[in-house]
């Protein structure tokens, strides 16, 4: 078997990348070990907490005890199945802050700020407001992947934005827009009532082209002869076999196995790999370092009225919503149920927002289990630019285990300090007169929290990851001893191989890590093209007085 690019990992990246080479006519194989995305636990939009918990479409990663976090292991959900974690996800769609990517080119990764990555998320879009406005010039309106926008009927959505609103934050109408700070509607990656994944929006096309094959296989390692990869050794139906690239090989798998199949095929820290008995190809001190990720907590409350989701917690009601879903694509079934959302910062002298919030109408755990309560209501919140950092690194030389995930959550101070802030200001929110009909009491953590110690204590216990990790196989200039990838995405030491998905990230983005995981896929391509868009000119809204004030 053999193609002119052999990209291994259908994920977020891997699917931009299949299509945007088949489109231009290069003959592509994508391998994945996962297999099919069809049934109605993946396409139905509110049956998200299902796939990420089933082992058929879930690497099952756990990391190791996390000793700031009381030595809890996290699960570490990550896609293996067609469309990879865009399958699994919570369909919540955003770009990340401008101000995000102008700092991945300051840290190296020339041609990666946000005016040279404006073009290619205007790309990858098509993007439906649903008549509750936006940016329209800031948005890509004919681009494989559908952006749309809950219905927001429920009346706590609007509750939610009016009581930031009350608390003297901006209203923004599109944070995908020109202005991410502030309250305002969340957007999802959901159309005509499915979940549009990057396999809907990317794979299917690439596969219609006729140029795009998808191979189901677990890749072990990629070969390299005189410096040059040149395959992928794969395993598929108990044999091993090698899916030769004449071009190039591409590597897209996660920012977990990603750097693991790098180390697995002599790239990485020279030491740790010879500590496995690994012929080192090239010495690349970042592989697996550099790992970041968002924790969050789940602030809940207790709702006075019976107008929240719990109503239809119930196997009859889930029923009918399923049925309704399944023949209609309508109803509740058809929306991730994240319909609003806010980007605040934490204090002044932040230039740009550092906490996300995704509000919930039903208190609820991403495992689906209701709170105890009943009714309730809750918003996800945490800060978005923690300054630990962890490792992806080998237990052994055998490509079937797991790597050793350690993400050191929560090891400075400033994360303390930044969470803490994240309670409390999100305790002011919920405090506000527009939520006085709804709010009944605090159940998680409760009115008995309130010291940092009490606080403290919370976070320890409950912190939970929002499942963006990022970052082990960091993007800089070639001469940078802790990059592994070039701007071009080219894995700086090696002929031949390139690697695009979150792991290049030089540091994690604002918000949720699919849309610009696809971004990287987009953009890739047109490097192993040869091609590129024209920047764009527009500049980000910034709080003019964010130097003196925190909102």
């Amino acid at each position: 078997m053999q193609a002119e690019y052999v990209i291994v990992g259908a994920g977020s990246a891997g699917c931009a990348m299949a299509y945007r080479l088949a489109e231009a006519g290069k003959k592509v194989i994508v391998i994945e070990h996962g297999g099919t995305d069809a049934g109605p636990f993946i396409q139905m939009p509110a049956a998200l907490s299902y796939p990420m918990n089933m082992k058929t479409y879930d690497w099952g990663f756990m990391t190791e005890p996390e000793p700031h976090l009381g030595g809890r292991t996290l699960v570490t959900p990550r896609g293996k199945v067609i469309g990879g974690s865009s399958s699994i996800n919570g369909m919540v769609y955003v770009r990340g802050h401008a101000r995000d990517f102008d700092h991945w080119a300051e840290q190296g990764a020339d041609g990666w700020s946000y005016a040279d990555v404006l073009p290619y998320f205007k790309r990858q879009e098509s993007w439906h407001d649903g008549g509750h406005g936006g940016d329209s010039d800031w948005r890509g309106s004919d681009g494989p992947l559908h952006v749309t926008r809950g219905p927001r009927k429920n009346p706590l959505f609007h509750a939610f934005v009016e009581a930031g609103q009350q608390a003297g934050y901006p209203v923004t109408g599109d944070y995908n827009g020109q202005q991410q700070e502030g309250f305002g509607p969340m957007e999802q990656t959901v159309w005509q009532g499915r979940r549009w994944s990057a396999a809907n929006a990317y794979v299917r096309p690439a596969q219609k082209t006729g140029n795009c094959e998808v191979v189901r296989a677990f890749a072990r390692k990629v070969v390299i002869e005189d410096g040059r990869a040149t395959g992928v050794e794969v395993e598929r139906g108990g044999k091993i076999e090698v899916i030769k690239a004449q071009g190039e090989v591409i590597i897209a798998a996660s920012s977990i196995n990603s750097p693991k199949l790098l180390m697995l095929s002599g790239i990485g820290p020279a030491a740790h790999l010879k500590e496995h008995g690994i012929e080192v190809v090239a010495d690349r001190a970042g592989v697996g370092q550099n790992l970041q990720d968002h924790l969050e907590v789940y602030m809940q409350y207790a709702s006075k009225q019976p107008i929240t989701l719990f109503r239809y917690w119930n196997l009859f009601w889930k029923g009918v919503l399923g049925a309704q879903w399944l023949f209609t694509k309508k109803g509740l079934g058809a929306s991730n149920q994240f319909e609003s959302a806010a980007f605040i910062r934490s204090r002044e002298g932040i230039e740009y927002p550092d906490i996300q919030y995704h509000f919930l109408p039903i208190a609820v755990r991403y495992d689906g289990q209701a709170a105890a309560e009943g009714h309730g209501f809750q918003a996800h919140v945490g800060p978005m630019r923690s300054p630990s950092r962890g490792e992806i690194t080998l237990k052994s030389s055998d490509p079937k285990e797991a790597p050793r995930i350690f993400f050191n959550y929560m090891s400075t101070d400033q994360d303390w300090e930044d969470f803490r802030t994240c309670l409390r200001l999100t305790r002011e929110i919920f405090a506000q007169d527009a939520f006085e009909p709804f709010v009944k009491h605090e159940i998680q953590p409760g009115v008995n929290y309130q010291s940092d110690d009490e606080l403290d204590d919370f976070i320890r216990e409950h912190a939970e990851s929002a499942y963006h990790p990022c970052g082990t196989c960091r993007m800089g200039r070639a001469d940078d001893p802790t990059a592994v990838v070039d701007p071009e995405m080219r894995v700086i030491g090696v002929e031949g191989l390139r690697l695009a998905d979150s792991s290049v990230f030089p540091r994690i983005t604002n918000g949720n890590l699919n849309a610009p995981s696809i971004m990287v896929g987009e953009k890739a391509s047109d490097h192993i093209l040869g091609r590129k868009l024209p920047r764009a000119n527009e500049g980000p809204w910034i709080n003019p007085d964010w130097e003196t004030s925190q909102r």
